[in-house]
């Protein structure tokens, strides 16, 4: 099962910095990785956003301002998110997490171009429009 061989490092502190939005990761060796909210939820291993094979993959875009309401263990192999946009099905092994943190930059700038190349952005969407009169009255 993933995150469960020796090798994978575990933290021994997840601190969730809620103004920063910031996951803080802390490791038995003293490495520490700072992961934002907004890049937890872009790189979900959710199947929803991974699909369930090559080239199923969905971009996230328009996360960031997403924020991490709830950390929920999953036995002793992983954590749950619960994101303030109502995702919450993507388990984060221990071996995902620590990868993450550890390649975050090169990630991070390949999502980036990803958004780039397919004219999305990282802001949030914009509310739909009323579609009609009545519902601007109230």
């Amino acid at each position: 099962m993933a995150g469960l061989d020796d090798a994978t490092p575990i933290p021994t502190d997840i601190l969730l910095h809620q103004q920063s939005r910031i996951l803080e990761l802390v490791y038995p060796n003293g490495e520490r990785h700072r992961l934002s909210c907004e890049f937890l939820r872009v790189f979900t291993p959710s199947a929803e956003a991974r699909g369930h094979g090559p080239g199923q993959e969905k971009l996230q875009a328009g996360k960031k301002d997403v924020s991490i309401l709830r950390i929920e263990p999953v036995g002793h192999y992983a954590l749950r998110f619960v994101f303030s946009d109502g995702h919450d099905s993507g388990l984060y092994s221990w071996d995902l997490l620590y990868n993450l943190g550890r390649h975050r930059d090169a990630l991070w700038q390949e999502y980036l171009h990803q958004l780039e190349r397919q004219g999305l952005s990282r802001d949030s969407a914009p509310a739909a429009p009323c579609p009609t009169p009545s519902c601007e009255e109230h």
